[in-house]
């Protein structure tokens, strides 16, 4: 009996920092990984995606599929319908090791029938009318950077203010025509720190709090 793990992030800017973390916590024996390509876009259905397909195509019954969150590899409740469709046809078991699922057997069948439990159709179903499914999900992306920044010993929170000693530089590098994004990003504040210290280089007619067209 294999496990198959599956790992994506939604951009080449992110890594698998968190995932790693959550599945190395869950001692898995012998993980056959199947990661994919960060290209991949995230509202493409999962049975869809390379990798995924990959990895049904390489499982036998028996077989568990393992995934850090939910969301790692579903984005919406007919989704999640009909990977477990697919999985329960396959005879796979399904193993969520963290967030709003990882309490739930979703790949629970019937000790004698086999048949996959419809007590866990109804509670997806009654948890996405109930709109509790769609903030699950949203409140595992919202906190994944910050957990994962947790996991390399940094700590959440607001970025602090541009340095006193770069001031000067954020300001000629500004007039120079380098945007507030890319300076907000190059020395590790958010876009407001770097607005505060170039306020009155800024055309008057900018409102406060409107994005730089270059952003």
């Amino acid at each position: 009996m294999a496990n198959l793990v599956y790992k994506r992030v939604s951009t080449d800017q992110q890594s698998t920092a968190r995932q790693n973390l959550v599945l190395d916590e869950a001692g898995i024996d012998d993980p056959v990984v199947f990661e994919e390509d960060p290209g991949t876009s995230s509202r493409l259905h999962p049975l869809r995606r390379p990798k995924f397909a990959e990895l049904l195509t390489y499982a036998r019954p028996g077989d568990t599929v393992h995934i850090s969150e939910m969301f790692r590899l579903v984005r919406g409740t007919q989704h999640i319908l009909d990977v477990l469709d697919v999985l329960h046809h396959d005879r796979l078991a399904l193993r969520i090791h963290d967030g709003a699922f990882s309490a739930t057997d979703l790949t629970a069948r019937h000790p004698r029938t086999g048949e996959l439990l419809s007590t866990v159709t109804f509670m997806v179903q009654t948890l996405a009318a109930a709109g509790e499914l769609q903030r699950a999900l949203q409140r595992e992306l919202t906190y994944d950077g910050l957990r994962a920044a947790e996991a390399k010993g940094s700590k959440g929170g607001r970025r602090p203010a541009v340095a006193a000693g770069k001031t000067g530089t954020v300001r000629t590098a500004y007039l120079e025509g380098r945007s507030i994004a890319a300076l907000a990003h190059e020395h590790g504040v958010s876009r407001g720190a770097i607005r505060t210290a170039i306020a009155d280089l800024m055309p008057e007619h900018t409102p406060a709090g409107r994005e730089d067209a270059s952003d």
